[in-house]
């Protein structure tokens, strides 16, 4: 379902109605008889669909998480802001970017339409942005050859289904925790036909990808449990949705208010 074109639709027919009511019939109307109905109903909705529009067409979008693909840094259920300015102004439903702001660097946990389907929104982590190597080998990920360090943390529980992974941490301009279990296999089984894919190279220790000019490449924190640009290919600037950056409800666990680490 694509929210943001019926909110544009409604948005039209509304300021229709509400147009045609102050500019005329408003003046017609007695001054103390009722609001006929597709006033009440219609035109008298104008102003805040038009509120709810701007807002989460060009300053915040409101976004669920629906699987574990990012745990640790985000859980299933938890209900997430998303800062659609801080890459640039972009048109509502078409997504066209006319003012360019920052590109999203290395460790953004991005919002983005899934390139095989875009009428779906994800969410991963940017790992290699334009230019760069990304390699995922043995269980090890490097950038332009280097090897991102990471540190041993106490294993992870899983507290839905109460099984442990292995937890690290690292730091790719922003620290953050992931998952990585060293009995899980490093290959990517089954990768997609996707465009670019020339620029990747698939082996049984993982995959090698040169990001090309105006991509992204992205993975989840679940690095076992998430199928992402190893898998699907390069995100294009064109399908980026915003930043997100804070943690808003949980119905199921309160205490995630306000996280994002």
């Amino acid at each position: 379902m694509n929210f943001a074109l019926i909110l544009f639709v409604l948005l039209v027919i509304t300021g229709i109605l509400y147009a045609v009511d102050v500019l005329k019939f408003r003046k017609l109307r007695p001054k103390n008889a009722k609001e006929p109905l597709w006033v009440e109903w219609g035109a008298s909705f104008f102003p805040v669909i038009l509120i709810v529009f701007v807002l989460r067409s060009f300053l915040f979008e409101p976004f669920k998480i629906p699987s574990g693909s990012m745990i640790p840094t985000l859980l299933v259920g938890d209900f997430i802001l998303v800062n659609k300015f801080t890459y640039g102004i972009r048109l509502p439903v078409i997504n066209k970017k006319i003012i360019s702001i920052n590109d999203p660097q290395r460790g953004d946990v991005m919002v983005f339409r899934y390139p095989e389907d875009p009428s779906l929104d994800y969410i991963k982590r940017v790992v290699g942005v334009p230019g760069d190597t990304v390699a995922y080998q043995n269980k090890q990920l490097s950038i332009k050859g280097q090897p991102v360090a990471k540190t041993k943390l106490e294993d992870y529980l899983h507290p839905e289904r109460l099984y442990y992974s292995e937890q690290f941490q690292a730091n790719m301009g922003v620290e953050h925790r992931f998952l990585n279990d060293s009995d899980a296999p490093a290959f990517v089984p089954d990768p997609a036909r996707f465009p670019y894919r020339e620029n990747c190279t698939y082996n049984a220790s993982g995959v090698i990808c040169k990001v090309p000019a105006g991509h992204y490449f992205m993975m989840g924190d679940n690095r076992d449990n998430s199928r992402d640009s190893r898998a699907w290919g390069f995100v294009p600037e064109a399908n980026i949705v915003g930043k997100a950056f804070f943690v808003w409800l949980n119905l199921g666990n309160l205490s995630r208010i306000g996280s994002f680490k």
